[in-house]
């Protein structure tokens, strides 16, 4: 067992190990387990598509309907993903900090959501964090998919399903959280270049202990940055499964992300991985861990923090040379 650090209310095993894909790529038994234990158990990658194909047949406009443009159809697709976030984040945020589900086991920081604090809207972190996710957030994460919707409809950009090519369907859906994760390191890492992060980025960062509100509470011009990531289906096709997938990736999995907590625990039995201390840190220590454990990138560009003291003050180097 590894050192456990008083700087913390609870931390994996440190230094943190690389689980992505990549960490040993030749070996196709490391494949082989990353794959089960990522698409073949109760993980978020089979939560969120079994979502996404609930809501492709019972809520979303049918791909027929969104031909042309029109408010009726844009309206719903809006109401939906209001819904979904008010469903998601704020079921999370009630089990963890309302209702104290698991009290603080689990919880990377022990310190409750900021309250009369003029750093946030309305002094109140909850409160902000709401406001920046169900309006900016919603609005262009919404614009985002009926754009795609309309290139689908009219056949703009290449459409597949299921039945006509099972294999690139299913591969699709493993991509996506792939790909999202090489766009979100190198937008991330943009918007922390010091123009950058002084006028949009840093409200995000007002968030030093997260909760499930901060994954989407983020400047518009961030918003719009983020959710760019869905463009990707404009030139490499989808169907209305893997974009409603992504579109819960990006919008709703923010907000499971950011509860502050690794995981949701049953019967003191973890059945649900969450939050990550990968991005923890990089809450509390800014410039490092810009991306997410789909991809190595920070490991492979000198921005990874494993949890160290030694990380630490590379990263307070760092941030200091970026800023001075």
């Amino acid at each position: 067992m590894a050192k456990r650090s008083s700087d913390w209310n609870y931390h994996p095993d440190l230094p943190l190990q690389d689980p992505s894909v990549f960490q040993d790529i030749k070996n196709p038994n490391a494949i082989l387990r990353w794959f089960i234990t990522h698409w073949l158990s109760l993980s978020e990658f089979v939560l969120m598509t079994l979502l996404a194909v609930a809501l492709w047949i019972f809520c979303y406009p049918s791909l027929e309907s969104t031909k042309t443009f029109e408010l009726s159809w844009i309206a719903q697709t809006g109401l939906v993903n209001i819904l979904l976030m008010v469903c998601i984040a704020g079921c999370l945020h009630s089990y963890f900090y309302i209702w104290r589900g698991q009290n603080k086991t689990l919880k990377f920081d022990e310190r409750e959501p900021a309250r009369n604090n003029r750093v946030f809207l309305f002094s109140d972190q909850v409160k902000d964090n709401m406001f920046w996710s169900l309006t900016s957030g919603v609005f262009q994460l919404t614009a985002y998919q009926c754009v795609t919707f309309w290139l689908m409809a009219n056949e703009h950009m290449p459409v597949f399903t299921f039945t006509n090519n099972p294999i690139v369907f299913f591969l699709g859906l493993v991509l996506i959280p792939i790909w999202s994760a090489f766009h979100f390191y190198w937008v991330h890492r943009f918007l922390h270049q010091p123009f950058m992060y002084k006028r949009f980025h840093s409200l995000h960062h007002k968030n030093i202990n997260i909760g499930p509100w901060s994954g989407l509470a983020m400047h518009p011009v961030e918003h719009f940055l983020y959710f760019s990531s869905l463009c990707i289906h404009w030139l490499v096709g989808a169907s209305s499964v893997h974009l409603i997938f992504h579109v819960i990736w990006l919008g709703p999995g923010a907000a499971m992300s950011h509860t502050g907590y690794e995981s949701l625990l049953i019967k003191d039995k973890r059945r649900l991985s969450l939050g990550t201390f990968y991005h923890q840190l990089h809450h509390r220590f800014f410039e490092c861990n810009y991306g997410n454990q789909e991809m190595p990138w920070d490991r492979w560009f000198g921005t990874f923090h494993d949890g160290s003291d030694a990380a630490t003050q590379a990263t307070r180097a760092r941030k200091k040379t970026m800023y001075s």
